[in-house]
């Protein structure tokens, strides 16, 4: 069986799990937010291995060396293989926040519309008086 030299960039993206559909990939390529080089490339260049590639994405900035070439989508575990993140760790302060809350299903005191017990205590109290 030959082997497959050429690989798009925009499925190489998707097949590492950098992206979740290979229409995003293309989208975000064809949207200037993949660079080599420092260069804006579109979704059909031809990966090889050593490049280095800037990704912009909604949650993170990347920056990534093309260790090898994967023309399959695998899982994470395996994907990681394929290439070697440079990016720098980088810790915001929103998003750390954001994952050690969570909702418990209660109103926030004084936020928002009250709720049903809450009314029928305030129309108990006015009735009294």
């Amino acid at each position: 069986m030959p082997t497959q030299e050429k690989l798009r960039i925009d499925k190489f993206l998707w097949s590492i799990r950098i992206f979740k559909t290979r229409s995003l990939a293309t989208e975000a390529c064809a949207g200037g937010k993949v660079k080599c080089s420092g260069t804006i490339i579109k979704p059909s260049k031809a990966v090889t291995i050593g490049d280095q590639y800037e990704i912009k994405t909604d949650d993170k900035k990347w920056a990534i060396k093309v260790i090898a070439l994967l023309h399959t989508r695998k899982s994470y575990d395996e994907a990681i293989k394929y290439y070697q993140d440079l990016s720098p760790e980088v810790v915001s302060e929103n998003k750390q926040s954001a994952t050690f809350s969570f909702s418990t299903g209660k109103r926030k005191s004084k936020k928002g519309r009250p709720t049903k017990k809450v009314k029928r205590n305030l129309d108990d109290f006015f009735q009294n008086n």
